[in-house]
């Protein structure tokens, strides 16, 4: 039974977020991985141009995504809204003005692969910047949660009320940022614009994986989690586990996952840029870089390094490369099913790409062989 069900008749179950999505009339696509290219859109009266809602399998209680498409020379309707939202460009080219706090105006260029993510309730419209094509936005946003906690439409979108703690300096929007501690010793970036994920300097992090690097961000001071990560040519990430709601966007080169629940087969998704998935409750998952140019992927989730919301994600932060038998949730290599390898090594045979794990450690462990 739904919120809008048939009067008189009993209420209960019920989603308000699915009922919104419902009346506001855009494709929904639900699976565990989605190319968002491929995906098709409709208008959407709510921001003057075309929309869709995915919706992955393991998207859980906090966020999920939203599919925004602005004809050549085209722009959005001033939003303002009392959820956060971490923007990804997939395609094309464009500006964003915000309205801050005081009445001023900010505006910055974006284009592929750009991130970023605005103040919350701040108001903003998307222009796009070219006569020809389209520009093609993914959205990763709370909504469905505050909409379930708040019912009232009303108070989510038509809400004055202004956030300038959440507004960072005025060098954020122009793609400036500063790395701040978190914990470990490592750092996270901390800004509101990133121009291109594919050029950003990260971090190594050998301890999640052979030639790992990644960079954390801390976007709008903002409750979102944003990180990306990358592995290098013929390589292959650890395996681990957490909760649902980690959606996880390629942003460059080829590859495939592997998903498995405690006793069960593997399961493999192929993947490239565009493509997004969100690991289910629990599975064990683990990632691999197949062709002969580094990949880079964008993970976001409900919970930041500064402000993680839950328990929940405060544990995951700190036992993400940490082994499970430390009370972690990482499997080391030499933990590690011997088929895992011996699918990789096929798989750049295919392609005519060297394995390089042999660099990192001994490679006849991965195939389970003593040494």
């Amino acid at each position: 039974m739904t919120e809008h069900g048939t009067p008189g008749e009993p209420r209960f179950l019920v989603d308000p977020y699915l009922d919104w999505v419902e009346k506001e009339g855009l494709p929904v696509v639900e699976d565990f991985c989605v190319d968002l290219n491929a995906v098709e859109t409709r208008p959407w009266a709510r921001l003057g141009a075309d929309g869709a809602f995915v919706h992955m399998l393991g998207r859980g209680d906090f966020i999920s995504i939203f599919l925004l498409d602005v004809p050549p020379g085209g722009k959005t309707l001033q939003q303002r809204h009392l959820y956060e939202e971490v923007f990804y460009v997939l395609s094309g080219h464009g500006t964003v003005v915000i309205e801050d706090a005081k009445g001023r105006s900010h505006s910055f260029e974006w284009g592929p692969r750009s991130l970023f993510a605005l103040p919350l309730n701040a108001p903003y419209r998307f222009f796009n910047g070219s006569g020809r094509e389209r520009a093609r936005i993914a959205s990763t946003n709370n909504l469905c949660m505050m909409i379930k906690a708040l019912r009232n439409e009303r108070f989510i979108f038509d809400n004055p009320f202004a956030f300038p703690e959440r507004e960072g300096k005025d060098g954020y929007f122009a793609g400036e940022g500063e790395a701040v501690p978190t914990h470990g010793g490592r750092k996270m970036w901390e800004t509101n614009f990133v121009p291109d994920l594919s050029s950003f300097k990260l971090n190594q992090w050998s301890a999640r994986g052979a030639g790992s690097a990644n960079m954390v961000f801390m976007l709008a001071e903002g409750t979102m989690h944003a990180h990306v990560s990358e592995m290098s040519v013929g390589t292959y990430k650890k395996a681990h586990r957490h909760g649902p709601d980690f959606h996880v966007c390629i942003v460059t080169g080829q590859g495939y996952s592997l998903f498995w629940h405690e006793g069960e087969d593997l399961k493999r998704y192929d993947w490239h840029e565009g493509c997004v998935f969100a690991p289910t409750n629990m599975i064990w998952h683990q990632h691999f870089n197949t062709r002969g140019e580094p990949v880079r992927y964008l993970a976001t989730a409900y919970g930041s390094s500064r402000y993680p919301f839950s328990d929940e994600k405060r544990r995951i932060k700190l036992g993400v490369d940490v082994s499970v038998k430390k009370g972690g949730a990482q499997i080391e290599y030499t933990d590690q099913d011997p088929r895992v390898h011996r699918i990789f090594l096929e798989e750049l045979r295919k392609n005519g790409v060297q394995c390089r794990m042999g660099e990192f450690l001994d490679e006849r462990m991965l195939l389970g062989e003593r040494v």
